[in-house]
């Protein structure tokens, strides 16, 4: 004669198994959305903040000491060619660089670079001995308008899904662009 297995407590066990993992995966999927939301949100605030800047100084000031602030971040630079000169922007102010080698860094990058490092950019200055993870942007504007990068770097390794981080860090550098070329064609009026 046959015999009867019980199968009901295996499934349920397993079927337990499977709600577990869907409620974590939930948990994580919401957590992201809310990560990606708040950066999004201090993106935004970000590109407003500069949008106030009333000079190329004012936006310099915005996007070196206001910007850390805004967007969590433990160090961002702003480096530019102009002409035949080079310069970089941070938090200690404004230092000459070598245009050629700049004009070399920013042919190296597509459109955001995002990665975790052992040291930042040199183009940190001195704070490229605390970053962890960094962001390099191209800022592009036809010439004779300045082209650069934009460094923003963190003393913690990277979390965030690169994909999302590097579209919204492009709008972050887009938008950069777009200030600075208000403010070298017309520089009477506000960024």
């Amino acid at each position: 004669m046959g015999r009867v297995i019980q199968f009901e407590e295996r499934a349920v066990a397993h079927l337990r198994e499977r709600l577990g993992a869907a409620q974590e995966a939930n948990e994580d999927l919401i957590a992201f959305a809310r990560g990606h939301s708040g950066a999004v949100s201090s993106i935004h605030e970000a590109v407003l903040a500069a949008m106030e800047a009333e000079s190329f100084e004012g936006l310099l000031h915005v996007v070196t000491q206001e910007w850390p602030l805004i967007l969590g971040l433990d160090a961002v630079a702003l480096a530019l060619v102009v002409g035949d000169q080079g310069f970089r922007a941070d938090g200690n102010g404004v230092q000459h660089v070598d245009p050629q080698i700049l004009a070399r860094t920013i042919d190296q990058i597509e459109a955001v670079d995002l990665r975790t490092v052992g040291r930042g950019h040199p183009l940190f200055g001195p704070a490229c001995d605390l970053i962890r993870a960094e962001a390099l942007i191209r800022i592009d504007c036809d010439p004779p308008l300045p082209t650069g990068l934009l460094v923003i770097g963190q003393r913690t390794e990277l979390s965030l899904d690169a994909r999302h981080g590097s579209e919204l860090l492009m709008f972050l550098g887009r938008s950069l662009a777009a200030m600075i070329r208000r403010c070298v064609i017309n520089p009477t009026q506000k960024a």
